[in-house]
């Protein structure tokens, strides 16, 4: 059976969930040093008694204080804990702008403000295989997808980071992970694949050039259902809060 009519025989679907946007004004509460290019923090706050994340990828608004209006930027949820109210927003340190010069600068204390998540989009986990692509900015969505599925799954992970920011990643799944030096290492990592028997899900967030061939490379080139599969761009060079889904399925 082909990778495409399998996908859709099984009937596996992935789910829409809307949210309610409130912005939520929230205090850090602890900032910790994850590698040299990543910072994690951790937010709290009264106003996170009804947040909700539904998807590994979700993304908030975080709303960055300038001297003028403040900026948005999205990010992935990479933990909440509800009983402690507490949200973990992972920042890359890398160039310069408002997002990451405010969370190298971040300290208890602090206020910020964010709204969101808009919606989720709910993948099952109980896929056979997942593929999970993407570059330093899709880290804290890739291990919070990782930490989510079940033994009994394989994990194959492509990613795109600089030696010195490698996480090691918790997954109960059999991992089979690479990790690349750049964008053209990735893309050849990504056409070895060889897509397993049964039924998978491909997930992409990468910058949106590279987002775009990855997906171009698992539909086109190796026959992926284009229904079990979901590109993100999470940044695009040479533009500022860039967010964009490629051809979401219907």
């Amino acid at each position: 059976m082909s990778h495409e009519s399998s996908a859709a025989a099984a009937g596996r679907q992935v789910q829409r969930v809307r949210h309610e946007i409130r912005r939520r004004a929230l205090t850090v509460r602890r900032v910790e040093a994850v590698s040299p290019g990543m910072r994690r923090i951790v937010f709290g706050g009264e106003a996170l008694a009804d947040f909700v994340s539904a998807s590994f990828d979700d993304h908030v608004k975080v709303f960055f204080p300038t001297a003028g209006e403040p900026v948005a930027r999205d990010y992935t949820p990479r933990r909440y804990d509800t009983q402690a109210c507490e949200l973990v927003i992972d920042f890359a340190l890398h160039g310069d702008g408002p997002a990451a010069d405010w969370a190298r600068q971040a300290a208890p204390g602090q206020p910020l403000t964010v709204a969101g998540p808009r919606g989720s989009f709910v993948v099952p986990v109980d896929y056979d295989w997942h593929v999970l692509v993407g570059d330093e900015t899709a880290l804290p969505a890739v291990a919070r997808r990782l930490e989510e599925l079940p033994a009994g799954t394989r994990a194959i992970v492509r990613l795109q980071v600089a030696p010195a920011d490698r996480p090691a990643l918790a997954c109960a799944a059999a991992l089979d992970l690479q990790w690349a030096d750049d964008d053209a290492a990735l893309l050849d990592a990504v056409r070895a694949i060889a897509l397993p028997a049964g039924e998978g899900y491909c997930w992409c967030g990468a910058e949106a050039g590279v987002a775009a061939a990855v997906r171009r490379i698992l539909v086109e080139d190796k026959g992926h259902d284009r229904r079990a599969i979901r590109a993100a761009a999470y940044w695009k060079r040479g533009a500022a809060a860039h967010h964009e889904n490629l051809g979401d399925p219907a």
